[in-house]
């Protein structure tokens, strides 16, 4: 089954919709992390954090590499460039919707 825009967008906003999954992307868009150093920031089981890091890998978000026996993470900027390109487009078409909106409340005074 091929993947769509609209496919690839819920994935991206889904997986930016959990505060824990929006910190681990911050964290490896500053650098590479093995997936275990991320468990350790974190009150919650390895476990828990590895599906964490699970959703944002199946989104694009970030990467995994294995080095030895640590799984390395790190994020992928194009794919942030890529949700804030789809929020700009968002962006311009409610900001249409507001000029249609004053023109309209214009033209009635």
């Amino acid at each position: 089954m091929a993947v769509t825009s609209a496919d690839r967008a819920d994935a991206l906003f889904h997986a930016l919709s959990d505060r824990t999954r929006r910190d681990i992307l911050r964290r490896v868009l500053v650098g590479e992390h093995s997936v275990s150093a991320l468990a350790a920031g974190y009150d919650m089981s390895f476990a828990a954090v590895q599906k964490h890091v699970a959703v944002l890998e199946r989104a694009g978000l970030l990467t995994k590499r294995r080095h030895g026996r640590e799984q390395l993470a790190s994020g992928d900027v194009e794919a942030v460039r890529s949700v804030a390109s789809m929020l700009e487009e968002l962006e311009a078409v409610w900001r249409g919707r507001i000029d249609r909106i004053d023109a309209l409340l214009t033209e009635e005074n």
